[in-house]
């Protein structure tokens, strides 16, 4: 089945690819768009795309140069291709991203939207040899610069009325814009373009079907929060490939709803590859969760290594209230060259203010993890929950050097045989004495 599903999306993406090469090409620059760093370009980009819809399609070309852009939303037919040393930079100001239908972290609401959108789209590309960045350093900056401007306007307040009991409005909570979203989408490429710092999750595959996601290059600086690499979100019949990714949250994330709202949708993430891919810096190399409600199911990654100090490479996670089952999942050929634990799977994960749990609790089944190995400052553990123990988790051919040895708690079929645990000694302190 697996190999019949990469054939499929292999097979769409070639005739994606050469009909595209006979495409007509759209140059921003032609239209109006200037590449300074400083011109806001919106406003001409979005009308070169819309207006090349109404001439039947073709390809929005980013020549070299740095654009500046708020939200842009791609019709049918259009494609984007970035040259090398072309780069759309997401602009920093909050109007310039509008709320939009979608789902964000499990629930669907109105939301800010992505820097780059596509929304009920078949067949679409987006290639090249340049850059998409979010400029998340900068939303970052600037939301700490908000927070000392409030903190030393209350600390001056109080020194001037002493006697007095000094309070601040609250400020309303505003969503960062992700970098790009398939939302709805079908036979879609996204491949060899560089995608740096996303304000938040970087690329949002959402009730999406047939993509390849093929040798992109993520990566985010190490203090952005919640900057995902790539989050397979309710969407099927994907593969990830020879990505590299550097980020500070999961290198890729696949999810499928949370919670009440997620069991309400009811659509699970299933039929998704990963293979020859590189992790980096990140919470987890691939996470399964912690948005489970949808289900996730028929997923195999393979072929990859984890490094820089990755959290968990292999790592699942929910909460009681999530629901949905996760299973039929396979690691294979994963070599862990520097972690902190290998494996992480964890049913009360990040139990802070959590809801009562579901009428019908999570499910973790039928894990396999096949040939890992490598060293990690833990091997990790195995947490379930008392009234719904993980169920069916099969080692094989495993060998991990660690600190530690494997921890389980609530677990029933587990085979552990073929892990294999080489517990080393920690090295000794240096300390000083006077």
């Amino acid at each position: 089945m697996r190999h019949r599903i990469i054939y499929s999306i292999g097979l769409i993406c070639s005739l994606l690819l050469v009909s595209c090469s006979s495409r007509q090409r759209y140059v921003i620059t032609d239209y109006g768009a200037v590449g300074d760093s400083l011109t806001m370009n919106t406003q001409a980009i979005q009308q070169l795309i819309d207006d090349c819809a109404q001439k039947g399609g073709g390809i929005v070309v980013v020549p070299r140069g740095t654009f500046l852009t708020g939200a842009l939303f791609f019709k049918q037919g259009v494609d984007l291709y970035l040259e090398e040393g072309g780069k759309l930079q997401g602009s920093v100001r909050q109007e310039d991203y509008p709320n939009i239908d979608t789902r964000w972290e499990g629930i669907e609401r109105k939301w800010t939207s992505a820097l780059i959108n596509f929304i009920g789209v078949k067949g679409c590309i987006v290639s090249g040899e340049g850059t998409i960045d979010g400029s998340g350093d900068i939303w970052l900056a600037n939301s700490n610069e908000a927070k000392r401007q409030r903190e030393a306007l209350l600390d001056s307040l109080q020194q001037a009325y002493p006697d007095s009991t000094i309070t601040l409005p609250s400020i309303p909570y505003v969503g960062r814009p992700r970098l790009i979203c398939f939302q709805e989408c079908s036979d879609v490429i996204i491949r060899d373009i560089r995608l740096h710092n996303q304000a938040v999750w970087c690329l949002h595959i959402l009730y999406s079907k047939n993509v390849l996601a093929s040798n992109l290059h993520i990566s985010a600086d190490h203090n952005i929060p919640s900057s995902d690499g790539i989050d397979i979100d309710s969407s099927a019949d994907v593969v990830v490939e020879k990505c590299t990714i550097d980020v500070n949250d999961d290198c890729i994330s696949i999810k499928a709803g949370k919670d009440s709202d997620g069991l309400r949708v009811n659509r699970p993430s299933e039929r998704i590859t990963v293979r020859d891919c590189f992790f980096g810096y990140g919470h987890g190399g691939v996470a399964m969760g912690s948005e489970t409600s949808g289900s996730i199911r028929n997923v195999e990654i393979v072929d990859c290594i984890a490094d820089a100090g990755n959290w968990a490479p292999i790592r699942f996670k929910t909460q009681p209230s999530r629901s949905g089952v996760v299973e039929d999942i396979v690691f294979r050929n994963i070599e862990i060259r520097d972690a902190r634990q290998a494996f992480e799977m964890n049913m009360e994960w990040r139990m802070v203010n959590p809801l009562p749990p579901a009428e019908v609790l999570p499910v973790f089944r039928n894990i396999r993890l096949i040939g890992v190995h490598g060293k990690a400052n833990a091997t990790g553990s195995l947490h379930g929950l008392d009234d719904s123990p993980i169920q069916n988790v099969v080692f094989e051919d495993c060998h991990i050097q660690a600190y530690s040895d494997l921890q389980v708690s609530n677990v029933t079929g587990l085979q552990r045989e073929g892990l294999h645990v080489e517990l080393m000694e920690r090295p000794a302190r240096n300390i000083s004495r006077p």
